[in-house]
């Protein structure tokens, strides 16, 4: 007993129920006040109890605190729900659950005050989290860490969240963590059923929160749609189960990363392939490229599957690249990278268009923001191609950069 001297306790009736009174003389004179609580508790029966109790339950114990009185609890389970509330109240008791503190009034014992004395284990009988449980659970979570540093935006996000949002977002961070880890590829669909089991199963809330700590969920093998590669180029690709003949595209088309993984060889030769950043630039190059030129949208920094589709596509129609990104320093980042895919496959590539000629010479053109020096003192510390070098320090002495859309490309 913890609420009153365990003297003053009488022993327990056939239902497990201890009494109290609180005013001296009410036991003879059956009034006054007095307390009931079990001794144990138990749950077992609670297997057994109605869906309406449940949803009652939950009622009862989502909002407010520990102790609440009866006529609130009856004002909440309201007409409809009146018996069902009496019912509850006296199983509760019984499972030692509740304690409750009652009053004689016209002959009869009434609650006055309703004390829920195993407020997790309620939680949880009518679904609701256990809050004790989490807590344990969020400072195993804290103690560990994860393999890919990108997350640590997420991962300190964390701390400024209530304790059941975080185990959720913790656990959805472990699973990006292994799908990053191990490269990897699909639809945010795909991610979700890989995650918690159902491909609905993450909210935008939660796609967004994703969305804030990270550069890009395509870039780490997450597409919203299935991927796929944008492209021009007057050959045919060969299958085992046939053939796709590109000369009869007038300007591009999408190929999935799964259809490229299948591809046996090319008919035909391309002189060289065309690598560009921006969308529109790609569509419009893409109308009016010579003949023999391969021209290939890259979505931003290049993801995994992108290098890996494109990749299996040189391999089997191999040329030199000339790879034109915005004049900026996310842009040599990302020309840089691109690049990287020919130079692994023993091709040559070198940047078009990305030249201080080229970045002053453009009509609109923007000021460094906070960063961005930051950004080309890095770049200049790796090996640059020359060209890429001197857009870099042409951008630092001017204190400008550029987008793609505002160049006119001539072949």
């Amino acid at each position: 007993m913890t609420s009153t001297d365990e003297a003053n306790w009488s022993a327990p009736d056939n239902d497990g129920i201890r009494s109290c009174f609180l005013d001296v003389g009410a036991k003879v004179t059956l009034r006054g006040r007095r307390k009931r609580r079990a001794d144990m508790v138990r749950t077992d029966a609670a297997a057994l109890w109605p869906p309406q109790w449940r949803d009652l339950l939950r009622d009862w114990v989502k909002q407010g605190g520990e102790r609440r009185a009866w006529d609130a609890l009856l004002k909440k389970a309201g007409g409809s729900r009146a018996h069902d509330a009496w019912q509850l109240l006296d199983e509760l008791l019984k499972a030692g659950l509740v304690e409750l503190e009652e009053k004689r009034q016209n002959g009869r014992w009434q609650p006055i005050w309703v004390d829920f004395l195993e407020m997790e284990i309620l939680r949880e009988l009518c679904g609701l989290t256990n809050r004790d449980a989490l807590r344990r659970i969020r400072m195993e979570q804290e103690s560990g860490s994860f393999d890919n540093s990108i997350l640590k935006p997420l991962v300190t996000s964390l701390t400024q969240m209530p304790v059941e949002r975080a185990v959720r977002r913790h656990t959805l961070l472990a699973a990006l963590d292994t799908w990053i880890s191990e490269c990897r590829n699909g639809t945010q669909r795909d991610f979700a059923l890989f995650a918690v089991g159902d491909t609905k199963g993450i909210s935008n809330a939660e796609w967004d929160w994703f969305e804030s700590g990270l550069a890009g969920l395509e870039e780490i093998g997450i597409s919203r749609h299935t991927p796929a590669i944008w492209l021009r180029a007057p050959i045919t690709l060969l299958f085992k189960q046939g053939r796709i003949d590109l000369h009869a595209v007038p300007d591009c088309i999408a190929l999935t990363p799964a259809t490229l993984e299948c591809l046996t060889g090319c008919e035909g030769q391309l002189e060289r392939w065309l690598i560009l950043e921006n969308r529109t630039v790609f569509e419009r190059v893409a109308r009016s490229a010579p003949a023999a030129t391969g021209v290939i949208w890259v979505p931003g920094f290049a993801p995994t599957w992108w290098k890996q589709a494109v990749k299996g596509l040189i391999i089997a129609c191999p040329a030199s690249a000339l790879i034109s990104c915005d004049p900026d320093p996310s842009g040599i980042e990302i020309a840089l990278g691109v690049g990287c895919v020919f130079t692994e496959n023993v091709l040559t590539w070198d940047p078009w268009y990305m030249d201080s000629t080229t970045l002053s010479g453009l009509q609109c053109r923007k000021q460094l923001v906070p960063g961005d020096r930051e950004h080309i003192q890095r770049l200049l510390a790796k090996a640059l191609p020359e060209t890429l070098k001197e857009l870099a320090e042409y951008m630092l002495s001017s204190d400008e950069k550029g987008e793609q859309e505002g160049i006119t490309y001539e072949f």
